[in-house]
C-alpha cells in the first residue's frame, strides 16, 4: 500500500469546513466542534485552532460502543467533555477514520444524552468504506482502500498527523 499523506488528508477536510461554515463556527450561536475520542479529538483540537474556534468538545463513546462487553472501558479515555449547549446547536462531530459506521452511532447516542442538537454532521480525515449501518460524511479528507484484515491508525506528533496500518485485532 502507498503512504497516505495525513496532513493533506486534514487540509482538505479544513478547507471544506471552512467553505462551508465561514465563521459561523463561532460565537455563543454557532456551530460547535466535537471529536470523538481519540483521534477525533486531536483533530477537533487542530480544526478548532485553524478555524479561530475558542473551544470544542471530546465525545467518549466507550459507553454506547455495541461492543462494551468485550472491550471494557479505555483506561485512559477521558469524559466526554462538551463546554458548550448542545440543544440546538449545530455540530460538526469529528473522527479520523470512518469504516463500519458503528463509532459514529455510538457518538449520535453520546451526544444526545447530553440534549438535542439542531443538526450533526461528520467530518473524518479517511473514509475506508465498509459500512454496515447508513453513516455517510459530509466533510472527507479522503477514501482510502485498507484491506479489511487491517486497521487504519492516526498518529500525531506536535501538530503533524500521519497514516499507518496495523493487523486488526479482533
Amino acid at each position: 500500500m502507498s503512504s497516505i499523506d495525513a496532513e493533506a488528508l486534514y487540509r482538505a477536510v479544513l478547507e471544506q469546513i471552512r467553505a462551508a461554515y465561514g465563521d459561523a463556527l463561532c460565537g455563543q450561536d454557532g456551530a460547535a466542534l466535537a471529536g470523538i475520542y481519540s483521534g477525533g479529538a486531536w483533530l477537533a483540537e487542530r480544526l478548532a485552532k485553524d478555524l479561530n474556534v475558542p473551544t470544542f468538545g471530546v465525545v467518549n463513546v466507550a459507553l454506547h460502543r455495541d461492543d462494551y462487553a468485550k472491550k471494557g472501558l479505555h483506561t485512559q479515555a477521558s469524559p466526554t467533555s462538551l463546554p458548550f449547549e448542545v440543544d440546538n446547536r449545530r455540530i460538526v462531530l469529528v473522527d479520523d477514520v470512518l469504516y463500519t459506521g458503528r463509532t459514529v452511532r455510538a457518538a449520535l447516542n453520546e451526544l444526545y444524552d447530553y440534549g438535542r442538537p439542531a443538526s450533526v454532521e461528520l467530518a473524518v480525515l479517511a473514509d475506508r468504506g465498509g459500512r454496515e449501518l447508513p453513516v455517510a460524511a459530509r466533510f472527507v479528507g479522503g477514501t482510502i482502500d485498507v484491506p479489511a484484515h487491517s486497521t487504519l491508525v492516526l498518529t500525531r506528533d506536535g501538530e503533524r498527523f500521519a497514516f499507518h496500518t496495523e493487523p486488526r485485532a479482533d
